[in-house]
């Protein structure tokens, strides 16, 4: 195959080598920095003011930690089955998670909301778009707890700082930065990757004297404007640098190219910019919807985005594109004689990853006027290297006079003093510095949570997982009875629309519950054989990381650095992919017998 520019595959794969390696790093997840000092506040709330409160001493059936999708549609599912004593804790003050906490100008997620935001026909909302913004994602998150009366003494504001399991009483024994002794039968964990925030280890970055900032606390009494997107007029005379091209930086960028007296975007690795396409969703035609269509279409989008068949595509976005080009190939290999190896697979995922990428190129061409920027611009890596972006007016911010790419080729900002940033023996002026650096992601959960879970015999978590995470479904861990852990790895693994996970983890934990309490049993535990057959399973999945070879380094790969079997085991799934699972995990729960757990 030979791309638009007249590239070859072999020089495509050298190109795709080259630039990785100029960005890889020993240093790997290390190379970012906790917020402390200047920046200690970024671990603070500055969205909602701490009422006192007398601290509280109960026993609850159900805690659940964290209130973002997760919690919430956990929640959810307990309400629904039956299980009403259920109790929110997060450190937030409100719920919604990762959509509390990122209020920064055009935060909006790039997974269509038909799919992406959970229990819809639940709560009777219309997504106002096939795209939707922050605001409305976070109010959706509120709408979830106000239907199923999650809001009903949840500790909010309320930092954990102990989980320990008490095997006398058979319960959890959760304290709090409140003074709060929780006793609880059940906990569900989900807390996530992206609320913690990370910066750059920049030489020098404490010694800037001008206003700086993490995107996921933005400050709109410097900026002006407001996470509707307001013009930010109070940036009319700064010069704003922003340090950070990822999902986030795509996002906020435009409306900083728009305010901004200039903005310097200071870019290690561009990311790759497909189209977003977004429209208004007619409500009439909602409306006609039948009863059950949200299911019928998170299974379309999950069954075409892993390659399977379908009679349409209802969502139609960049992710079933891709996916679609892929399994065509390989239906057309072996409808001309080919077999049905790993082997086909991984060249059709090639031949359709360069065909995508070399569009997504192109249209960088056709959208940037200068050439230099352009080329500063493209993307050198397969799609899936790291997270794809989608929008309409992120590329074309650099068109204004008054923006401007400093393209560090792959080595990031040398260092930063207190009039702004040194990049390749060049200083930049600024006002103001915005990291766009991201969450923690792939560092231990207690760093991530702010608090260690102990299990049976005194041992923690972060011990028990040492050598990768161990569990049975991603939901079950052997010596921490009547816990469940919600998330996406060990089971169906789909990082294109997390929260189907939850709903499907939802259902799960739901229906193991309510089965605990009409048997009347007081602990629920995967036993060691069960957890041991589900890790030897995933273990034997030959393709698990055919899409990380050779990536530019990132939070999906680890940052670059060898995946040993820790790294293999936190990032695994069902062998068999995300429909499989949730077909399994389904038959599972509704047969009654609850293979691998141990009712006692």
């Amino acid at each position: 195959m030979t791309m638009t520019d007249g590239t070859d595959r072999d020089a495509l794969r050298e190109k795709y080598r080259a630039e990785r390696d100029k960005r890889l790093r020993p240093d790997g997840n290390d190379q970012y920095l906790e917020p402390t000092g200047r920046f200690a506040h970024l671990l603070d709330d500055p969205y909602t003011v701490v009422v006192d409160r007398p601290p509280v001493r109960e026993d609850v059936n159900v805690a659940v930690i964290g209130s973002g999708f997760a919690g919430l549609v956990v929640g959810a599912k307990l309400k629904q089955a039956g299980v009403t004593d259920v109790r929110l804790i997060d450190k937030a003050g409100d719920v919604g998670g990762v959509w509390y906490w990122n209020r920064y100008p055009g935060a909006m997620c790039d997974t269509a909301a038909m799919i992406y935001l959970p229990m819809l026909e639940e709560t009777g909302t219309v997504p106002s778009a096939k795209y939707v913004p922050a605001p409305e994602i976070h109010a959706h998150a509120r709408r979830i707890a106000t239907t199923f009366d999650l809001y009903d003494g949840a500790l909010l504001s309320t930092g954990i700082t102990g989980v320990v399991w008490n095997d006398d009483s058979s319960r959890w024994i959760i304290t709090t930065d409140r003074g709060d002794e929780v006793r609880a039968r059940f906990v569900t964990v989900g807390t996530g990757p992206l609320h913690r925030p990370k910066l750059p280890g920049i030489p020098g970055i404490d010694e800037f004297a001008g206003h700086a900032f993490h995107t996921s606390r933005w400050d709109y009494d410097y900026t002006g404007g407001g996470p509707g997107g307001e013009l930010m007029g109070k940036l009319a005379d700064k010069r704003v640098g922003i340090i950070g091209t990822g999902a986030t930086a795509v996002q906020c960028i435009p409306h900083l190219s728009r305010s901004a007296g200039e903005l310097f975007v200071f870019q290690r690795t561009p990311s790759s910019i497909d189209t977003r396409n977004n429209h208004p969703i007619d409500p009439d035609w909602f409306a006609s919807l039948e009863e059950g269509w949200q299911k019928k279409w998170l299974l379309n989008f999950t069954t075409l985005q892993t390659g399977g068949f379908a009679d349409e595509d209802l969502v139609k976005d960049g992710w079933t594109d891709i996916a679609q080009r892929i399994r065509d190939r390989v239906v057309a290999e072996i409808t001309n004689g080919g077999e049905f190896t790993p082997d086909t697979i991984r060249r059709a995922y090639e031949e359709s990853d360069d065909e995508k990428m070399d569009e997504i190129r192109t249209r960088v061409d056709a959208i940037v006027d200068d050439a230099r920027t352009a080329e500063g611009l493209k993307p050198w890596y397969r799609q899936l290297c790291k997270r794809p972006c989608f929008h309409d007016e992120y590329l074309q911010s650099f068109n204004a006079p008054t923006t401007h790419l400093v393209d560090t080729d792959g080595k990031g900002v040398e260092r930063i003093d207190a009039t702004g940033v040194w990049v390749g023996g060049e200083h930049y002026d600024l006002d103001c510095i915005v990291f766009a650096s991201g969450f923690e992601v792939g560092t231990e959960q207690s760093r991530r949570s702010g608090f260690e879970i102990v299990g049976r015999g005194g041992s923690t978590l972060t011990e028990r997982w040492a050598d990768g995470m161990q569990t049975l479904h991603g939901i079950h861990v052997h010596d921490f009875p009547n816990l469940f852990v919600v998330g996406i790895t060990q089971a169906a693994n789909l990082i294109s629309n997390v929260p189907h996970n939850f709903v499907e983890a939802g259902e799960t934990i739901a229906a193991v519950v309510a089965h605990a309490e009409a048997e009347g049993a007081t602990e629920v535990e995967v036993t060691a054989e069960a957890e041991a057959d589900w890790v030897s399973l995933l273990e034997g999945n030959p393709m698990a990381f055919m899409g990380n070879m050779d990536c530019t380094p990132g939070y999906y790969n680890n940052e670059g650095r060898p995946t040993g079997r820790r790294e293999r085991l936190n990032m695994s799934g069902y062998p068999s992919g995300p429909i499989a699972y949730f077909d399994y995990i389904a038959r599972w729960r509704s047969s009654g017998e609850f293979v691998g757990l141990d009712f006692r």
